[in-house]
C-alpha cells in the first residue's frame, strides 16, 4: 500500500499536506495521529474539500461567478480521472482513491454538499422576509424541518466521515452508520459556533419546526446576531439543538473501536476535540452571538499528546 512514489506525485502529496497544515485547524491534529500513509490520504482530501469550500465561499465574487468557477474546477476534477492533469489536489486525490477505494460517488456528494448554498432554490429550505421595527425588510435562507437540515449535514460532513473511514479502516459495516452519524453531530456543532454569523449573511440553519416549538422566531435571532440582546426564546432553541448535538455523539464512542487499531488514536482526538467544542458552547449560548467560540490551542495540543501516545502503544501491540 505504501510503495514509492515518483517525483511528481511526492511533490502532489506534499502540496496537500501545505494546505491542511495551513487551513485545517483541528482536523490537522487528529492527522498527525496517524500512520504516515494514512495522515497523507486525509491530508489530500482535506485539500480536495478546502478548495471546493473556498470556490463556493468566495463573497469577492457573485453567486453566478461562483457557480461558475465551481462548475470549471468540478469538471476539469472529472476530467483527471481519465486525462492527464497538472493540479497536484488531482494527482494526489487519483492516488488516495486507488489506495482507500475511495468512490467517485462518494466526491461527488461532498461536491454536491459544498454547492448547495450556491443553488437558487434547495430543497426544504424556505425564503422568509421580516421586517423588524424601525429597520429595513430582511431576507434569510431557512431549513423547514430537522430532516432537511439533516439531508444538508449529511452532504457537508457525513459523507465527509464515510471517506474518512475508508482511510482509516473497518471491517464491520455498522461503522458506516455511525460515521454519518458522527458528521451529523460535528456539522450541528459547527452550525452552533456560526449561527450568529450565518444570521448576519441571511442563512439560518436551524429548523423552522424547532424555532416556532421554542417560541423563537427569526426576528430574535436577527437581534441576536446584531448583538441587541439574546432572548430567553432564543436560548431555549440553543439547548434544543445542543441537546440534539450530544445525542448524535454517541455514535462517535461506538465508532471507535470499529475502525483499525492503528486509526483509533486519530478518531479519538478529533472527536474529543469537536466535542469539547460543543461543550464551550453549551456553557454560555450567548456567546456565539458576540464571538467565536472555540478549544484554545493549548487544549489541542494536551488532546494530541494524548493521542500521539495512545497510538504509539496501539501501534505496539498491532
Amino acid at each position: 500500500m505504501t510503495g514509492a512514489r515518483s517525483p511528481e506525485l511526492s511533490a502532489a502529496y506534499e502540496a496537500c499536506r501545505a494546505i491542511a497544515k495551513r487551513e485545517a485547524k483541528n482536523f490537522y491534529y487528529s492527522f498527525r495521529v496517524l500512520p504516515q500513509h494514512k495522515s497523507d490520504a486525509m491530508c489530500v482530501v482535506y485539500a480536495f474539500m478546502r478548495k471546493a469550500d473556498d470556490l463556493a465561499d468566495d463573497e469577492g465574487l457573485s453567486i453566478d461567478a461562483r457557480r461558475d468557477a465551481m462548475d470549471r474546477w468540478t469538471a476539469a476534477w472529472r476530467a483527471s480521472r481519465t486525462s492527464p492533469t497538472d493540479d497536484p489536489i488531482f494527482i494526489a486525490l487519483n492516488d488516495t482513491q486507488e489506495r482507500f477505494a475511495i468512490s467517485d460517488e462518494l466526491l461527488e456528494q461532498l461536491v454536491a454538499g459544498t454547492t448547495m448554498d450556491l443553488q437558487e432554490t434547495q430543497p426544504g429550505v424556505r425564503e422568509m422576509t421580516i421586517r423588524p421595527e424601525g429597520l429595513s425588510a430582511e431576507t434569510y435562507q431557512v431549513y423547514e424541518s430537522f430532516d432537511a437540515l439533516y439531508d444538508y449535514c449529511y452532504l457537508v460532513a457525513s459523507v465527509v466521515g464515510l471517506v474518512c473511514i475508508r482511510i482509516f479502516g473497518y471491517t464491520d459495516k455498522r461503522a458506516e452508520l455511525l460515521a454519518e452519524h458522527t458528521g451529523i453531530a460535528f456539522q450541528l456543532t459547527n452550525i452552533l459556533r456560526d449561527i450568529g454569523e450565518d444570521a448576519a449573511r441571511g442563512r439560518v440553519y436551524l429548523p423552522l419546526d424547532d424555532i416556532k416549538r421554542t417560541g423563537a422566531d427569526l426576528e430574535s435571532l436577527s437581534l441576536a446576531a446584531k448583538a441587541s440582546g439574546v432572548s430567553r426564546e432564543v436560548l431555549d432553541l440553543m439547548q434544543l439543538e445542543l441537546q440534539r448535538a450530544q445525542e448524535y455523539y454517541k455514535a462517535a464512542d461506538e465508532l471507535i473501536p470499529l475502525v483499525d487499531a492503528d486509526s483509533r488514536s486519530a478518531m479519538q482526538v478529533l472527536v474529543t476535540i469537536y466535542h469539547e467544542l460543543l461543550e464551550r458552547i453549551a456553557s454560555d449560548p450567548s456567546k456565539v452571538f458576540t464571538s467565536r467560540v472555540s478549544v484554545p490551542t493549548y487544549r489541542k495540543l494536551a488532546v494530541f499528546a494524548k493521542g500521539v501516545i495512545k497510538s504509539i502503544y496501539e501501534r505496539g501491540r498491532a
